[in-house]
């Protein structure tokens, strides 16, 4: 699949759309100043106290959005699911941290996409919650679906990540996946694990060639299939 490039940055096309994979994790499409992100998994920390797992990913996870709207400037961030990890993360939310986020919700336009562990996220927070969401030729939902094989899907859920060799080195990476049609968005929370774009769950979603787009420390990276390692 040929590069392409937006405003100088490295771009996936998507169904006649040009998104470009941010640094952060987050999607952005400059053609509808539109910024996506998938499964922040909000207080997945405090969800966890038996294993003493410290209760700071809600407030990493949202300093990191803040971060990226500041920079991209969107008129509309569509939260792709998961954005809470339960049914009571939105309970367990410190008031600070609550406050961020509907703040951040009051500043653009805002969707949250319902996930398989928010079915039903805070409708009073901003924003507005709808189960997908379809916007020119894409549409947004949380979770591919393998019966609609319709071009132009843009989802979140399994949270990819691979593997390649660089000089030698073995570096794994939170990563985009794409081939044209069909594309997943890596993990945005701060305590989120991935799994391997090469497992049976992802891959067989992308039954013809796809590229890996890593993410590295100040860019991101487009790997083809075959050299994928992990």
């Amino acid at each position: 699949m040929a590069e392409t490039f937006v405003d100088n940055e490295p771009a996936i096309r998507l169904n006649g759309a040009e998104l470009v994979p941010d640094v952060s994790g987050a999607l952005w499409w400059p053609g509808r100043q539109t910024l996506v992100v998938a499964d922040l998994h909000l207080e997945k920390g405090s969800s966890y106290t038996r294993h003493n797992l410290p209760p700071y990913d809600s407030r990493a996870t949202l300093e990191r959005l803040q971060a990226v709207i500041d920079r991209r400037r969107p008129d509309h961030v569509i939260c792709l699911g998961d954005s809470f990890h339960d049914r009571r993360a939105a309970d367990r939310l410190a008031e600070d941290e609550r406050a961020r986020v509907q703040a951040l919700a009051a500043r653009v336009a805002w969707t949250w996409i319902a996930g398989n562990h928010d079915p039903a996220p805070p409708a009073d927070w901003g924003g507005s919650v709808e189960p997908d969401l379809s916007v020119g030729p894409l549409v947004f939902r949380h979770a591919a679906a393998p019966d609609r094989p319709g071009a132009g899907e843009v989802s979140g859920h399994y949270h990819p990540k691979t593997r390649v060799r660089v000089r030698g080195k073995g570096v794994a990476a939170r990563c985009f996946v794409a081939d044209g049609r069909r594309l997943i968005l890596p993990a945005f929370g701060a305590y989120t694990g991935g799994l391997s774009v090469l497992d049976p769950a992802i891959s067989r979603l992308f039954p013809k060639a796809f590229t890996a787009h890593l993410i590295g420390r100040r860019a991101v990276y487009p790997y083809p299939r075959h050299a994928l390692v992990g």
